[in-house]
């Protein structure tokens, strides 16, 4: 179920509230452009920004738009192991098929607290956990070991890994075996990520370019020369715009672009700010350049 081009959803505001109209016009626009699951209120949909109901509400919503067409991973992480079983506990019943929980920021909690906390979560809940690991964002670092730990408990199904650091895939592989699902969050990697063994990723680019990011995903996991070559090819593509996501802090860039394809304003909340000129002027370039605009 969890596999391919997972789309890491913006949530649009308009005078700094939640943009009901455009949210809902961004989810049918992914429904209809090959996207393969829909990832609300994770850090590209400024879920620490978003009030409790705000974040309720953007689940809701993707739940209920999406109709069942494709899956919904329901981003219902904290820092606080109670809130983040409060989310996932509501996720769950609005009908999420998933839940994408970020390892807990700024607290630093050992291996054994990050063992215990996806533990409490796990046994408050009764729907699939993917964990998220990104220790540029969270300053820790989940190993394998303690993932491999986390794999025994009944709802614990894979990974987000956004380390950046190709030799987890192996290591994760080798360790938990072919069934724990690898998803890239870094865009940058994704080809030599599958190649390797992941199923696809949870991604920003994928806001702005569902079509191009979901050919490439169903490409690259394919092991034929042909589909090897297709994939290749939709990354030279795509790499611009996967590098143009990130000249500032996400989502201020993906939020810009989707504002030149008319897909929502490019309002970001503090601390977040609009990009400036320059980048303005990356981001079209990678958009001319994927022949998006």
């Amino acid at each position: 179920m969890f596999k391919g081009s997972n789309v890491a959803l913006v949530t649009p505001f308009k005078n700094n509230k939640l943009d009901e109209e455009s949210y809902i016009k961004l989810i049918h626009f992914h429904i209809e452009n090959g996207t393969s699951g829909l990832v609300p209120a994770g850090t590209t949909g400024e879920s620490p920004t978003l009030s409790h109901d705000e974040h309720q509400r953007v689940i809701d919503l993707c739940v209920k738009e999406s109709k069942g067409k494709l899956p919904v991973i329901a981003g219902t992480g904290s820092n606080s192991t109670e809130e983040a079983i409060s989310l996932t506990s509501h996720a769950e019943k609005m009908g999420a098929n998933g839940a994408l929980i970020v390892t807990p920021y700024y607290n630093k909690p050992t291996q054994e607290g990050l063992f215990q906390h996806y533990k409490a979560i796990n046994e408050n809940c009764g729907i699939p956990i993917i964990i998220y690991n990104i220790p540029g964002r969270s300053v820790i670092d989940m190993t394998v070991e303690t993932m491999a730990r986390l794999y025994e408990l009944k709802n614990i199904v894979g990974v987000k890994d956004a380390t950046g650091d190709l030799n987890r895939v192996d290591q994760t592989l080798k360790k938990l075996g072919k069934d724990f699902i690898q998803l890239t969050g870094n865009d940058d990697n994704a080809l030599e990520f599958n190649k390797r063994g992941g199923v696809g990723a949870i991604s920003v680019t994928a806001n702005i370019a569902p079509k191009l990011c979901s050919k490439f995903q169903k490409f690259s996991v394919d092991k034929d020369e042909t589909s090897n070559t297709e994939a290749s090819k939709l990354d030279k593509i795509l790499q611009p715009l996967h590098h143009s996501m990130f000249v500032e802090s996400n989502p201020s860039p993906v939020k810009y672009a989707a504002k030149l394809l008319d897909l929502c304003d490019d309002d970001v909340r503090l601390p977040l700010v609009k990009v400036t000129n320059n980048t303005k002027e990356i981001v079209k370039k990678a958009l001319q350049s994927a022949k998006l605009i």
